[in-house]
């Protein structure tokens, strides 16, 4: 899968050109998409990757920009999903943040987890590297406890106080460690004792600021640490994406401004500093496409 060309799914113009790629223009829909959006409007777009994809086995990694997409990726585990047996498929995100909070409105990039774990091929989803307090006792309430209850999520985090888990008898849904080092080698050990078909998606706001920046808040794991797990998930992977740019945008949508905000997401970025860091974006982006191309 890592051999074949990688695809840019092109909503802000953040990605750098990759080798071999195959890039779908996509501007049109970034006021509809980013941040999030209704369910008629994903619906919309799964169809539109559909016509325009290859099969998923024919492509590889999807770079789709700002990490303010990271809701696409629901469809495109749907589409990896597609004709697998039953609670098959295990699904490894990358994450500083939960993406399992509660959203009224449709889905958003904080909210597409639950979605993914109602996949009924999916066995669980592990969301890996989490220092955000989106799972701590006073943002306990936003989480969506079903999938946590019924073992189809597990949360593994550094540095967060996650006891409220314990009293609502959570406790098995959440690995807690000291520091990344921890995390990484007991995750990369799970994964090479539980081999099973894996997807991947990546949001690189899991990475310290010095690894790479991005414009939310970020955790601390280092690239020998993913390294290191994407090692261990060796010919197991058989799809994956990767969000995280970083891309300067004003929303025309006054309650996508507001709940960013909230959020403390900074999308008002210096040009001259914009610029440095999609430069370093771009070098990780090839980095990381040359990892996964090595572990296969």
């Amino acid at each position: 899968m890592t051999a074949l060309p990688p695809v840019v799914l092109d909503l802000d113009d953040s990605i750098g050109p990759l080798a071999g790629e195959l890039r779908i223009p996509l501007q049109d829909r970034q006021e509809a998409l980013r941040f999030g959006c209704g369910l008629g409007v994903m619906r919309d777009l799964a169809k539109a990757l559909d016509a325009r994809l290859p099969a998923f086995e024919r492509h590889g990694t999807v770079f789709m920009g700002s990490g303010d997409f990271h809701h696409l990726s629901w469809p495109l585990v749907a589409r990896s999903a597609r004709g697998r047996e039953r609670a098959s498929l295990r699904v490894v995100v990358f994450d500083n943040h939960p993406d399992n909070m509660r959203f009224p409105f449709g889905v958003h990039c904080g909210s597409w987890v639950r979605r993914v774990a109602l996949l009924p091929e999916v066995r669980q989803v592990l969301v890996v590297g989490i220092t955000s307090g989106d799972i701590g006792w006073r943002h306990a309430w936003e989480n969506q406890l079903k999938p946590l209850r019924a073992g189809k999520l597990q949360y593994w985090s550094v540095g967060v106080d996650t006891g409220w888990s314990r009293w609502l008898g959570l406790g098995a849904a959440f690995r807690t460690f000291a520091d990344t080092e921890a995390l990484s080698e007991a995750l990369a050990r799970q994964l090479r004792e539980q081999p099973a078909p894996t997807y991947l998606s990546i949001d690189k706001d899991v990475f310290a600021p010095e690894v790479v920046r991005t414009n939310w808040d970020q955790g601390r794991l280092l690239e020998s640490q993913a390294l290191r797990i994407l090692e261990a998930l060796g010919g197991q992977i058989v799809g994956s994406d990767v969000t995280g740019e970083v891309s300067a945008y004003r929303y025309r949508t006054a309650w996508k401004r507001w709940l960013s905000a909230q959020d403390g997401q900074d999308t008002a970025i210096d040009p001259v500093q914009l610029a440095d860091w999609q430069a370093g974006q771009h070098a990780f982006n090839q980095r990381l496409l040359e990892h996964m191309a090595r572990v296969g």
